[in-house]
Protein backbone atom coordinates (compact mmCIF):
# COMPACT_ATOMS: atom_id res chain seq x y z
CA UNK A 1 0.00 0.00 0.00
CA UNK A 2 1.12 3.75 -1.06
CA UNK A 3 0.15 4.85 2.84
CA UNK A 4 2.09 2.16 4.34
CA UNK A 5 5.56 2.56 1.66
CA UNK A 6 5.58 5.89 3.18
CA UNK A 7 4.69 5.68 6.63
CA UNK A 8 1.46 7.77 6.92
CA UNK A 9 -0.20 7.43 10.04
CA UNK A 10 -3.77 8.38 8.23
CA UNK A 11 -4.39 8.81 4.74
CA UNK A 12 -3.12 11.79 2.72
CA UNK A 13 -5.73 14.56 2.72
CA UNK A 14 -8.19 12.41 4.59
CA UNK A 15 -10.98 14.53 5.67
CA UNK A 16 -10.33 17.62 3.60
CA UNK A 17 -13.03 20.17 2.65
CA UNK A 18 -13.12 22.03 -0.63
CA UNK A 19 -13.16 25.68 -0.91
CA UNK A 20 -14.60 27.28 -4.15
CA UNK A 21 -14.92 31.04 -5.09
CA UNK A 22 -16.40 31.23 -8.43
CA UNK A 23 -15.73 34.65 -9.68
CA UNK A 24 -19.10 35.99 -9.58
CA UNK A 25 -21.47 34.77 -6.99
CA UNK A 26 -25.14 33.73 -7.96
CA UNK A 27 -26.30 37.38 -7.59
CA UNK A 28 -23.90 38.64 -10.02
CA UNK A 29 -21.47 40.36 -7.87
CA UNK A 30 -17.66 40.31 -8.22
CA UNK A 31 -15.86 38.11 -6.01
CA UNK A 32 -12.88 40.25 -6.25
CA UNK A 33 -14.47 43.61 -7.53
CA UNK A 34 -10.80 45.47 -6.96
CA UNK A 35 -9.05 42.74 -9.24
CA UNK A 36 -11.96 41.99 -11.84
CA UNK A 37 -14.86 44.50 -11.56
CA UNK A 38 -18.17 43.96 -13.59
CA UNK A 39 -16.56 45.18 -16.80
CA UNK A 40 -13.46 42.81 -16.70
CA UNK A 41 -15.57 39.87 -16.33
CA UNK A 42 -18.06 40.43 -18.90
CA UNK A 43 -14.77 41.40 -21.52
CA UNK A 44 -13.44 37.71 -20.21
CA UNK A 45 -16.85 36.06 -21.07
CA UNK A 46 -17.15 37.90 -24.57
CA UNK A 47 -13.50 37.01 -25.41
CA UNK A 48 -12.99 32.90 -23.80
CA UNK A 49 -16.47 31.41 -24.77
CA UNK A 50 -18.92 30.17 -22.01
CA UNK A 51 -17.50 26.78 -21.82
CA UNK A 52 -13.80 27.85 -21.23
CA UNK A 53 -15.42 30.92 -18.22
CA UNK A 54 -17.16 28.40 -16.96
CA UNK A 55 -14.25 25.65 -15.98
CA UNK A 56 -11.77 28.13 -15.26
CA UNK A 57 -13.82 31.00 -13.77
CA UNK A 58 -16.88 29.67 -12.32
CA UNK A 59 -15.44 26.66 -11.48
CA UNK A 60 -17.59 24.35 -13.20
CA UNK A 61 -16.53 22.14 -15.50
CA UNK A 62 -18.35 21.42 -18.90
CA UNK A 63 -16.91 18.47 -20.79
CA UNK A 64 -15.56 18.94 -24.20
CA UNK A 65 -17.62 16.16 -25.22
CA UNK A 66 -20.25 18.13 -25.39
CA UNK A 67 -18.77 21.20 -27.35
CA UNK A 68 -20.71 21.99 -30.88
CA UNK A 69 -19.72 23.91 -33.74
CA UNK A 70 -22.78 25.44 -34.72
CA UNK A 71 -22.70 27.44 -38.35
CA UNK A 72 -25.25 29.16 -37.30
CA UNK A 73 -23.53 31.37 -35.29
CA UNK A 74 -21.31 32.70 -38.19
CA UNK A 75 -21.93 36.14 -39.43
CA UNK A 76 -22.19 36.18 -42.96
CA UNK A 77 -21.01 39.25 -45.42
CA UNK A 78 -20.48 39.39 -48.85
CA UNK A 79 -17.85 42.60 -49.28
CA UNK A 80 -15.03 41.98 -50.26
CA UNK A 81 -11.19 43.26 -48.84
CA UNK A 82 -10.30 46.69 -49.69
CA UNK A 83 -6.53 46.60 -49.41
CA UNK A 84 -6.37 50.91 -50.16
CA UNK A 85 -8.57 51.17 -46.62
CA UNK A 86 -7.65 48.25 -45.58
CA UNK A 87 -10.98 47.08 -44.58
CA UNK A 88 -13.86 44.35 -44.76
CA UNK A 89 -16.99 46.64 -45.35
CA UNK A 90 -16.62 49.04 -42.05
CA UNK A 91 -14.11 46.33 -40.34
CA UNK A 92 -10.83 47.72 -40.11
CA UNK A 93 -8.80 44.65 -41.20
CA UNK A 94 -5.63 44.25 -39.10
CA UNK A 95 -3.52 41.57 -40.44
CA UNK A 96 -3.96 38.44 -42.38
CA UNK A 97 -3.26 34.81 -42.64
CA UNK A 98 -3.17 32.54 -45.94
CA UNK A 99 -2.83 28.66 -44.37
CA UNK A 100 -2.26 25.34 -46.20
CA UNK A 101 -3.29 22.19 -44.39
CA UNK A 102 -1.76 19.69 -47.17
CA UNK A 103 -2.46 15.95 -48.31
CA UNK A 104 -2.27 14.15 -51.27
CA UNK A 105 -5.50 15.40 -52.19
CA UNK A 106 -6.74 12.37 -53.93
CA UNK A 107 -9.98 10.19 -53.49
CA UNK A 108 -10.62 8.63 -50.09
CA UNK A 109 -7.69 10.15 -48.74
CA UNK A 110 -7.33 12.94 -46.02
CA UNK A 111 -8.14 16.57 -47.96
CA UNK A 112 -6.02 19.20 -48.64
CA UNK A 113 -7.39 22.71 -48.01
CA UNK A 114 -6.15 26.30 -48.10
CA UNK A 115 -7.99 29.30 -46.34
CA UNK A 116 -7.69 32.72 -45.92
CA UNK A 117 -8.31 34.41 -43.36
CA UNK A 118 -9.02 38.14 -42.32
CA UNK A 119 -8.62 39.95 -38.65
CA UNK A 120 -9.78 43.01 -36.75
CA UNK A 121 -7.80 42.35 -34.17
CA UNK A 122 -9.00 45.68 -32.06
CA UNK A 123 -12.55 44.00 -31.84
CA UNK A 124 -11.00 40.26 -31.68
CA UNK A 125 -12.96 38.94 -34.76
CA UNK A 126 -12.10 37.01 -37.55
CA UNK A 127 -13.11 36.87 -40.94
CA UNK A 128 -12.83 33.58 -43.08
CA UNK A 129 -13.40 35.35 -46.02
CA UNK A 130 -11.70 32.05 -48.62
CA UNK A 131 -11.07 28.54 -48.34
CA UNK A 132 -9.23 26.30 -51.55
CA UNK A 133 -10.03 22.92 -51.64
CA UNK A 134 -7.60 21.12 -53.58
CA UNK A 135 -8.03 17.58 -54.97
CA UNK A 136 -6.30 15.75 -57.68
CA UNK A 137 -7.07 13.07 -60.05
CA UNK A 138 -5.65 9.68 -58.78
CA UNK A 139 -3.66 9.29 -61.92
CA UNK A 140 -2.08 12.38 -61.24
CA UNK A 141 1.82 11.30 -61.74
CA UNK A 142 2.96 14.93 -58.99
CA UNK A 143 0.03 15.66 -57.08
CA UNK A 144 1.66 17.66 -54.42
CA UNK A 145 3.06 20.13 -57.43
CA UNK A 146 -0.20 20.42 -58.93
CA UNK A 147 -1.36 21.36 -55.71
CA UNK A 148 1.14 24.00 -55.46
CA UNK A 149 0.29 25.48 -58.76
CA UNK A 150 -2.96 26.09 -58.05
CA UNK A 151 -2.60 27.25 -54.35
CA UNK A 152 0.14 29.67 -56.29
CA UNK A 153 -2.69 30.85 -58.71
CA UNK A 154 -5.20 31.23 -55.66
CA UNK A 155 -1.85 33.59 -54.02
CA UNK A 156 -1.55 35.67 -57.21
CA UNK A 157 -5.35 36.20 -57.98
CA UNK A 158 -5.49 37.67 -54.47
CA UNK A 159 -2.08 39.35 -54.51
CA UNK A 160 -0.66 37.24 -51.68
CA UNK A 161 3.42 36.50 -51.54
CA UNK A 162 3.28 34.60 -47.98
CA UNK A 163 1.82 31.72 -46.84
CA UNK A 164 2.04 29.24 -44.05
CA UNK A 165 2.55 25.61 -44.57
CA UNK A 166 1.58 22.78 -42.28
CA UNK A 167 4.79 20.66 -42.50
CA UNK A 168 3.44 17.59 -40.24
CA UNK A 169 3.90 14.87 -42.27
CA UNK A 170 3.41 14.69 -46.35
CA UNK A 171 3.75 18.58 -45.83
CA UNK A 172 7.39 18.31 -44.75
CA UNK A 173 8.59 18.71 -48.38
CA UNK A 174 6.12 21.46 -49.95
CA UNK A 175 7.68 24.08 -48.90
CA UNK A 176 10.67 23.42 -51.46
CA UNK A 177 8.15 22.43 -54.13
CA UNK A 178 6.39 25.87 -53.72
CA UNK A 179 9.56 27.29 -54.40
CA UNK A 180 10.51 25.14 -57.42
CA UNK A 181 6.92 26.28 -58.66
CA UNK A 182 6.59 29.77 -58.43
CA UNK A 183 10.27 29.71 -59.59
CA UNK A 184 8.58 28.25 -63.23
CA UNK A 185 5.86 30.99 -63.37
CA UNK A 186 7.85 33.80 -61.99
CA UNK A 187 6.41 34.73 -58.75
CA UNK A 188 7.86 35.49 -55.36
CA UNK A 189 6.78 33.53 -52.38
CA UNK A 190 7.71 33.08 -48.88
CA UNK A 191 6.66 29.94 -47.46
CA UNK A 192 6.75 30.01 -43.20
CA UNK A 193 6.98 26.27 -41.78
CA UNK A 194 4.97 25.08 -38.84
CA UNK A 195 4.44 21.70 -37.35
CA UNK A 196 1.98 20.78 -34.45
CA UNK A 197 1.90 18.42 -31.40
CA UNK A 198 -1.43 18.68 -30.08
CA UNK A 199 -4.14 16.43 -31.24
CA UNK A 200 -6.42 17.52 -34.60
CA UNK A 201 -9.61 17.93 -31.70
CA UNK A 202 -8.01 19.96 -29.65
CA UNK A 203 -6.66 22.52 -32.14
CA UNK A 204 -10.29 22.86 -33.29
CA UNK A 205 -12.02 23.06 -30.39
CA UNK A 206 -9.71 25.94 -28.73
CA UNK A 207 -9.31 27.96 -31.76
CA UNK A 208 -12.89 28.19 -33.61
CA UNK A 209 -15.04 27.29 -30.38
CA UNK A 210 -14.30 30.70 -28.30
CA UNK A 211 -14.93 32.74 -31.14
CA UNK A 212 -17.86 31.16 -32.71
CA UNK A 213 -19.42 31.07 -29.12
CA UNK A 214 -18.78 34.45 -28.70
CA UNK A 215 -20.25 35.57 -32.50
CA UNK A 216 -16.67 36.82 -33.14
CA UNK A 217 -16.17 34.71 -36.40
CA UNK A 218 -17.68 36.01 -39.55
CA UNK A 219 -17.75 34.15 -42.88
CA UNK A 220 -17.88 35.30 -46.87
CA UNK A 221 -21.07 34.33 -48.47
CA UNK A 222 -18.79 32.18 -50.68
CA UNK A 223 -17.87 30.20 -47.74
CA UNK A 224 -21.37 28.58 -47.62
CA UNK A 225 -21.04 26.79 -50.71
CA UNK A 226 -18.07 25.07 -49.81
CA UNK A 227 -17.78 21.47 -47.63
CA UNK A 228 -17.22 23.70 -44.93
CA UNK A 229 -20.38 24.37 -43.63
CA UNK A 230 -21.55 20.88 -43.50
CA UNK A 231 -17.69 19.74 -41.75
CA UNK A 232 -19.17 21.96 -39.02
CA UNK A 233 -22.92 20.43 -38.57
CA UNK A 234 -20.65 16.59 -38.26
CA UNK A 235 -18.26 17.57 -35.93
CA UNK A 236 -17.67 16.46 -32.39
CA UNK A 237 -14.78 16.40 -30.37
CA UNK A 238 -15.04 12.49 -29.34
CA UNK A 239 -14.85 11.68 -33.28
CA UNK A 240 -16.01 12.70 -37.37
CA UNK A 241 -16.68 9.79 -39.52
CA UNK A 242 -16.16 12.30 -42.86
CA UNK A 243 -13.92 14.85 -42.85
CA UNK A 244 -12.71 17.97 -41.22
CA UNK A 245 -10.21 19.20 -43.20
CA UNK A 246 -11.19 22.53 -43.86
CA UNK A 247 -11.50 23.17 -39.70
CA UNK A 248 -8.34 22.14 -39.02
CA UNK A 249 -6.97 24.49 -42.10
CA UNK A 250 -9.20 27.49 -40.22
CA UNK A 251 -8.30 26.43 -36.79
CA UNK A 252 -4.51 26.81 -37.79
CA UNK A 253 -4.80 30.09 -39.77
CA UNK A 254 -7.02 31.56 -36.28
CA UNK A 255 -4.23 30.34 -34.16
CA UNK A 256 -1.32 31.68 -36.33
CA UNK A 257 0.33 35.12 -35.68
CA UNK A 258 -0.85 37.27 -38.45
CA UNK A 259 0.94 39.05 -41.43
CA UNK A 260 -0.30 42.86 -39.90
CA UNK A 261 -2.07 45.07 -43.14
CA UNK A 262 -1.92 48.41 -43.41
CA UNK A 263 -3.68 50.14 -45.85
CA UNK A 264 -1.97 51.10 -49.44
CA UNK A 265 -3.45 54.32 -49.43
CA UNK A 266 -6.95 56.46 -49.39
CA UNK A 267 -9.51 57.14 -51.99
CA UNK A 268 -9.01 59.65 -54.83
CA UNK A 269 -10.65 62.54 -54.48
CA UNK A 270 -11.54 65.32 -57.10
CA UNK A 271 -11.56 68.79 -56.73
CA UNK A 272 -12.94 71.66 -58.66
CA UNK A 273 -11.34 74.74 -58.51
CA UNK A 274 -13.25 78.09 -57.65
CA UNK A 275 -12.20 80.10 -61.04
CA UNK A 276 -15.46 82.92 -60.47
CA UNK A 277 -12.98 85.79 -59.08
CA UNK A 278 -11.63 88.95 -60.40
CA UNK A 279 -7.87 90.02 -60.34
Amino acid sequence: MLYEKNAFSTPFLSGYKILKIPIIDTCGNPAWPELFPVEKIQQMQETVGPRHFSAQMMLEFISPERARLDPGALHFYDDEFEPRLAKIGEHVITGCVLYWDPSTGRTKRDGSACVLIYRDDKNKRVFIHDILYLSVSDSEQFPLSRQCDMVINFMRLRNLNRITVETNGIGIGIPEIMHDCALRCGYNIYVNRISHTKTKSDRILGAIEPLLSTGRLYAHMRIQKTPLISEMIGWTPIGYIGHDDGLDAVAGAIAHTPTPVRPLGHTIHTFTANTDFKI
